[in-house]
């Protein structure tokens, strides 16, 4: 999370930075094809105002936002034709007439803006559809006769049929391509997982600033994972079933599942073994190990994104090979040391025995994952079967109707942005109607493309639009000084839509800045404005940045420190459930299975990263409303420490017999349990948490355990150094046991402790 006390310059230059990966360039040549054929028809038949519009459409429909199959993102662009046309024949109607123009804009923008009700494809829909609208209003409708509005709005019509044809075509080359790079994705965020791993095998020390760095990108990979799913489940339970290549690609998905539980645990193995004796003489092979995972897991990546074998895997072998001689040589030297019961060594070989083992499964579950990707490779039907195969559950058709009616209602967060943004835009419509300002209506389209639901969603997107917008506009007046032939300035356009489609991934201040000079050549392209239109597009996007920030402060603002209680309940419960499900394999390892804990876990893994993102809004909003910041930033960061070590229990499951107990694990968790209900229940009502229960006595109870265990088992290495005894079974069992249960008593005491602060 983001340190408070950073000076402006810093905070202005992050809201620039660009997100590591690599530029679309596809996309940006599909922009290119998709407005190169308007843009050339315009230009041959000598008519590019009536062209401008098929090209706008054609643009608008390219730009809709879809993660999902090739069928999803084809309906999605259908739905934007007709919404698009459907709102350029309404524009058309009501433009020529301010007191039909106005109250017009206000429904469209309402019911547009409602349209987030329904997920995130509708509200990329919606935010095209009104972009077009206001467009359409300021620009392009003018209603002279009804063969001219037919005619217009049959060009929107072949605009967005083109985009649509244009994407179709593309598409039916190899229909599988989305479901496939949702998986390499998948491994791409694995490997960078990984790589933050390695820095704690190297550097344990600095525990705090590297648990900042984690959690991010652990969210990446469970937002990844989740995407995977819905596409994997969205292009094949519409069938019978899926065919070879898709079957890999589930073991493939379910895998990235189980390798990321093993990363989140061996990072809990590697900041206990950091206090340890013994760590130093395995830290060298450790951190080799765990750095060409990091490499195999991106090998893995780019076999699955090219379909290609780039799997070498011979360097993460001999590594494996080197720790595990290197912890027999290391175990030989304990146990001659050992005969003195009273050391402590035993007990951190044990701990080093767990990351070794742990490391080892891990490598060869890459090796699982290399010989599918072979399959997937050569069209093959993979024979290995991952366990516990959990598809995402299908969604059922939303009732539009009841949804809409449930959140018609102030304290539907949705309702309030959707009046908010209505209130804004058509002020900012009023106000270029009536002033009569030329381009006014970039005022309009500034405020409406900047404001968002939050207010600290809001001040980025508005500061980074409004200098991306500063910085554009000075390269349209620079290009429209230089170039003067249309057919010059149409070429340019292109390529600087290439560029902003192309970076729209990497950075959206770096697409706003090449975005804008386009904005300002197509403007120029379609009726002479000089190097007036980028002085009045810079000035437009200021006042359309401040009419937003404005109505994001003032206009029905529900603030993230009134929502965050809320969802720190949700998380709280998510990880409790979870827990529970994890002791309860403990306490009854015969009785459940791991289907359930599955999902549980990913439930509580989704709610950390919803606990996370609301902290990050609350730090974007004004400092006086954002209350005590470091007790939130604390009981998160210890949330996510408990889900850590619970995970790290589940981890351990497939080892533990049950045949050995402690005594006291019942009345521990049930106190546990009690707690975290009590903390749980205490958000719900904003009060005080009750006193914590005495802990430490049912914890010493379990330490003793753990010490005859171990005084027992140094008993007999004389004579069973090499052999599984009941007693080195219960050893290994029982230790990792102990020592998580005792970092959850530690967690729960901290967000005890940090909630009474929250709570006042």
């Amino acid at each position: 999370m983001p340190s408070t006390d950073k000076g402006f310059f810093s905070w202005l230059l992050l809201q620039f930075q660009i997100t590591p990966g690599k530029p679309a360039i596809v996309t940006g040549l599909r922009s290119l094809l998709i407005l190169g054929v308007p843009i050339g028809f315009g230009i041959i038949s000598g008519n590019a105002s009536a062209s401008a519009i098929a090209t706008m459409a054609a643009w608008f429909v390219g730009m809709v936002n879809v993660d999902g199959t090739y069928r999803q993102q084809f309906m999605a662009m259908i739905a934007t034709t007709i919404t698009v046309t459907t709102v350029f024949l309404i524009a058309s109607l009501v433009s020529t007439h301010l007191w039909l123009g106005i109250p017009a804009t206000f429904i469209v923008i309402f019911i547009a803006g409602l349209a987030g009700l329904y997920g995130n494809v509708a509200s990329s829909i919606s935010l095209v559809t009104s972009i077009m609208f206001v467009i359409a209003s300021a620009k392009f409708a003018t209603f002279t006769d009804l063969a001219t509005l037919m005619q217009h709005c049959l060009l929107c019509l072949a605009g967005g049929t083109w985009t649509t044809l244009l994407s179709l075509g593309i598409w039916s080359f190899n229909p599988q391509v989305p479901a496939i790079q949702t998986v390499a994705n998948c491994y791409r965020s694995l490997s960078k997982l990984v790589d933050l791993a390695n820095e704690l095998a190297l550097n344990p020390q600095d525990i705090q600033n590297w648990a900042e760095r984690f959690s991010p990108a652990q969210d990446t990979v469970i937002q990844n994972l989740t995407s995977a799913r819905s596409v994997w489940t969205a292009m094949w339970t519409v069938k019978k079933g899926a065919n070879q290549q898709g079957n890999n690609l589930l073991m493939l998905i379910e895998d990235v599942n189980q390798i990321v539980n093993s990363i989140t645990a061996i990072t809990e193995l590697l900041a206990i073994a950091a206090t340890n004796q013994l760590f130093s003489q395995l830290q060298t092979e450790i951190w080799q190990v765990i750095k060409q995972l990091a490499i195999a897991l991106q090998m893995l990546a780019k076999s699955i994104a090219q379909r290609k074998n780039l799997l070498h895997l011979g360097d993460l072998d001999r590594s494996v090979e080197a720790l595990q001689h290197q912890w027999l040589v290391l175990r030989s030297q304990v146990l001659v040391e050992t005969i003195n019961p009273q050391t402590d060594d035993y007990n951190d070989l044990i701990h080093l025995r767990k990351i070794m083992t742990s490391l080892v499964d891990l490598a060869q579950q890459i090796h699982t994952d290399a010989e599918i990707i072979t399959d997937l490779k050569q069209g093959k039907q993979s024979y290995i079967t991952p366990a516990n195969i959990s598809l995402a559950p299908e969604s059922k058709p939303l009732a539009i109707i009841d949804t809409l009616r449930n959140n018609f209602t102030f304290d539907s967060i949705v309702f309030r942005h959707a009046l908010r943004l209505a209130i804004i835009t058509t002020l900012a419509e009023l106000i270029a109607s009536v002033w009569q300002l030329p381009r006014g209506y970039w005022i309009t389209l500034t405020a409406l493309v900047a404001l968002k639901p939050n207010f600290g969603g809001t001040s980025q997107t508005t500061v980074q639009r409004v200098i991306g917008t500063i910085l554009g506009g000075l390269i349209g007046i620079g290009l429209i000084f230089l170039i003067k032939n249309s057919t010059a300035i149409a070429c340019c356009l292109l390529l600087l839509v290439f560029m902003a489609m192309s970076v729209r991934p990497l950075s959206y201040s770096l697409f706003t800045i090449l975005l804008t000079p386009a904005i300002i050549l197509l403007l120029n392209l379609i009726s002479a404005g000089g190097w007036q239109v980028g002085v009045l597009r810079i000035v437009d996007g200021l006042v359309g940045g401040a009419l937003a920030l404005i109505g994001s402060y003032v206009l029905f603002p529900r603030w993230e420190r009134q929502q965050l209680p809320a969802q720190l309940e949700k998380t709280i419960r998510a990880n409790l459930v979870y827990f529970q499900q994890v002791i309860a394999h403990y306490l009854h390892p015969e009785q459940h299975g791991f289907a359930t804990l599955n999902t549980l876990r990913h439930q509580a893994a989704l709610e950390n990263a919803n606990a996370t993102a609301a902290a990050q809004r609350l730090f974007s909003e004004p400092r006086h409303v954002q209350g005590e910041i470091e007790p939130v930033m604390t009981l998160i960061l210890y949330i996510r420490s408990f889900f850590t070590s619970v995970t790290t229990l589940a981890e351990h499951l497939p080892e533990f017999s049950g045949e050995y107990q402690f005594t006291e694990l019942q009345p521990l968790t049930d106190a546990m349990i009690q707690i975290l209900e009590n903390l749980a229940d205490s958000l719900a009502q904003r009060q005080p948490p009750q006193p914590l229960p005495a802990l430490d006595s049912y914890l010493e109870a379990i330490h003793n355990q753990i010490q005859q265990l171990h005084n027992a088992r140094l008993s007999e290495i004389t004579t069973s150094s090499q052999i599984l005894t009941p007693i080195l079974q219960a050893v290994r069992e029982q230790t990792p046991l102990s020592i998580e249960l005792e970092r959850i008593i530690n967690e729960i005491k901290v967000i005890h402790c940090v909630m009474g602060r929250i709570i006042k």
